[in-house]
């Protein structure tokens, strides 16, 4: 069935999975659900070599939990709206396919949280950010506790998550939350540019790529350099490798093997 707040689209293997609940991408439990769903079925599509997280809403990438989801929903309720949000989190961190974001407009809460496990963000420069749950006694429930002090340091991040307020697109992009700024109009013909120069690429060595650096990550040192030493094992013994060295020595360009 085809989602109600989710559109997803596949151009030149460039998926785009656009949260679309008019008028601010408030998310409730079903649009959490089909945002899970929609993920996991980009990643099996073999005709997406690259996801994008975006926005189909004018201005706003985000506006978080609709907070009518939450009124009376009880301990157990919100373990379950946890529990599958980390699901999310699982699927995005574990990958094989690079995932990038494009966010517009105002980016708060959960739809923000996800941009964090993608691989590079690219903001318009006058995007706003914001984690503001502390102003409801609450915190951001999708990994954010994890994955943001390790991309922009604990001191900030938890000053961030302490004072809940917006920070725009400069001191973000100062921060390392954002990779890149583009102008407001250019946002999806960079980001899309960019996935196409990806997906481009070889899909098993970006897979090794993902897998080596997300999740190696967070091993120590040694568990993490025992981990790339067999990734580049199995790559040896993969079509796309020996494609890309004959294709390197004939000075042609390489036809890779891997669908």
């Amino acid at each position: 069935m085809k989602p109600a707040f989710i559109r997803f689209t596949v151009d030149r293997h460039v998926g785009w999975l656009e949260f679309n609940r008019p008028p601010v991408n408030a998310f409730t439990r079903a649009m959490v659900d089909e945002t899970h769903d929609t993920i996991a079925a980009a990643l099996a599509n073999t005709e997406v070599r690259v996801l994008v997280l975006a926005s189909a809403v004018p201005r706003y990438f985000s506006a978080g939990a609709d907070l009518h989801a939450f009124k009376g929903i009880g301990q157990d309720g919100m373990r379950g709206w946890a529990m599958r949000s980390h699901e999310i989190v699982r699927l995005l961190r574990g990958s094989p396919k690079p995932l990038l974001a494009a966010i517009n407009g105002t980016a708060v809460g959960g739809g923000l949280e996800m941009t964090l496990h993608c691989d590079l963000r690219f903001a318009a420069s006058d995007a706003r950010f914001g984690q503001p749950e502390i102003n409801i006694g609450f915190i951001p429930p999708i990994g954010t506790t994890q994955a943001l002090a390790r991309l922009i340091g604990r001191p900030r991040a938890i000053r961030y998550l302490y004072e809940g307020r917006l920070v725009p697109a400069a001191e973000a992009l100062a921060w390392g939350l954002v990779d890149e700024l583009v102008a407001p109009e250019d946002l999806r013909g960079r980001v899309q540019a960019y996935g196409e120069a990806l997906a481009a690429k070889s899909p098993v060595a970006l897979a090794a790529i993902r897998r080596t650096v997300t999740l190696g990550g967070g091993m120590t040192f040694d568990e993490g350099l025992a981990y790339e030493l067999e990734s580049v094992v199995e790559l040896a013994g993969t079509p796309d490798f020996a494609e890309g060295v004959d294709a390197f020595l004939a000075k042609r360009t390489p036809n890779w093997k891997t669908p």
